[in-house]
């Protein structure tokens, strides 16, 4: 296997920045793929890559969801986690438009808009977590620790199992 160089996204510069630990992990990306691809392709449990969903609210105000890779995002309970009527994914336009980053390589670290960002508390229960670092086909494992110190998201529970 040849080893490829790590890329230097916003992501990475902004871990670097912080001295955040990391270890970077790239992937053969498939469209469409999902985290049960890079899961495949690393050989480690979808629970523990995180998705990193750019959603917005009935007033159009976005926001980030990190997600367990095997489960999906109940945007009712999202809702009345947040206070707000509704909340619906952002389409990819409008998601890079927020973040910079194309969907599939979507990161929060360094998105080009600040936003609110929730996560689903189990996943600080987890040893090491693998989050995309802002391409797609790279991912960045690190420990949930270091992402929710330097994040400081809002801890929900809105998960469900994927159907």
């Amino acid at each position: 296997m040849v080893k490829e160089k790590t890329p230097i996204t916003q992501a990475i510069r902004l871990l670097k920045q912080h001295r955040v630990t990391f270890s970077p992990h790239l992937y053969n990306y498939e469209d469409k793929g999902g985290t049960s691809v890079s899961a495949r392709e690393l050989g480690v449990d979808e629970h523990q890559v995180i998705k990193t969903l750019v959603m917005e609210d009935d007033s159009r105000s976005p926001l980030i969801v990190l997600m367990h890779g095997d489960q999906e995002v109940s945007t009712k309970d999202l809702s009345r986690s947040v206070g707000v009527k509704t909340i619906t994914p952002c389409n990819p336009g409008i998601a890079f438009k927020h973040t910079g980053y194309q969907v599939g390589g979507t990161s929060p670290f360094a998105t080009r808009k600040a936003m609110p960002v929730y996560m689903e508390k189990t996943i600080a229960t987890l040893p090491r977590i693998y989050i995309n670092g802002g391409k797609r086909g790279f991912l960045v494992s690190m420990t949930p620790q270091s992402a929710i110190d330097l994040l400081q998201p809002t801890m929900v529970e809105v998960g469900i199992k994927k159907t």
